[in-house]
């Protein structure tokens, strides 16, 4: 084994592109960790489940507990609170965020809305999702790693975009706050799943993790492919501004990606200040 570095924090999501948790310890399954992202917010006019690429003021909001299965709680940027399966709780995220949705348990089916808005020009609605410029590169999905295809946008389990895990190192904000000193390159707006430490001085580590197998407390993962980011990054909330410089900067300093993406291989249980380390493939 090759030791890569430390366990920084850990971070669980409740709910589906809201603010989550940070967390000592996590319970890692075959699906990521355990009671992360098991419910989402479904999107009424398009019908979909994308909503915080669309609808920014989402990730004011914070998804807070879900332990053990049972139902979070959501918090406004307010500071009420109410259950997620509330009678009134479509209503009351719908008015914070002055848009129609529905709050989805992951797993359970629901019927569609009677009508569903699609974008006059997908490629556009791609670029503003991804926060693209036109002279700039854009995600190629179609190199995506065949095992990753079992996990996406999937509603039959937890709501990940690509991947279980989301694996990003301390350095790596570190590079991307020292070329761009204008910009507050917070670790919320990078939402990972783990925070490393890293022992290298590479400027991005992770990216030279890529194909490895990496054992993490005692989970072991691999690591298929790049995180392209999207627009995510850019929006404002808590006490964060909207920052579009911090999408040209990803652009410019790694091509638009931050962090890795980690698929399980063995579940077990990870804590801060746990080593991170490769193994031999099988």
């Amino acid at each position: 084994m090759g030791r890569l570095g430390t366990v920084e924090a850990l971070f669980r999501y409740p709910v589906k592109s809201m603010l989550g948790e940070a967390v000592e310890q996590i319970q890692v399954n075959a699906l990521g960790f355990v009671d992360d992202r098991g419910w989402a917010v479904r999107d009424e006019r398009r019908g979909d489940l994308f909503t915080a690429k669309r609808l920014g003021a989402l990730m004011g909001c914070r998804g807070v507990g879900g332990v053990g299965g049972a139902v979070p709680e959501i918090e406004l940027p307010d500071g009420s609170r109410f259950a997620a399966d509330a009678a009134d709780a479509a209503e009351r995220l719908s008015k914070a965020l002055d848009h129609p949705v529905t709050l989805v348990r992951m797993g359970v089916e629901s019927s569609p809305p009677d009508e569903v808005d699609t974008p006059d020009d997908p490629m556009a609605d791609f670029n503003s999702m991804f926060a693209r410029q036109e002279a700039e590169p854009v995600p190629d999905f179609s190199v995506t790693p065949e095992s990753l295809m079992t996990h996406m946008m999937r509603p039959d389990r937890t709501f990940v975009d690509l991947a279980p895990l989301l694996v990003m190192t301390r350095q790596s904000i570190d590079t991307l706050a020292a070329a761009a000193p204008g910009s507050r390159m917070d670790v919320r707006r990078f939402r990972p799943s783990l925070l490393i430490d890293a022992q290298s001085g590479e400027r991005f580590p992770e990216q030279g993790w890529i194909g490895s197998q990496l054992r993490i407390g005692n989970v072991v993962i691999d690591t298929p492919m790049t995180c392209p980011r999207c627009v995510m990054t850019t929006h404002a909330f808590a006490d964060l501004p909207k920052d579009p410089a911090v999408m040209r900067n990803l652009v410019k300093e790694a091509d638009g990606n931050l962090g890795i993406y980690g698929r399980i291989l063995e579940p077990g249980e990870i804590r801060v200040g746990d080593a991170v380390e490769t193994v031999d493939a099988a």
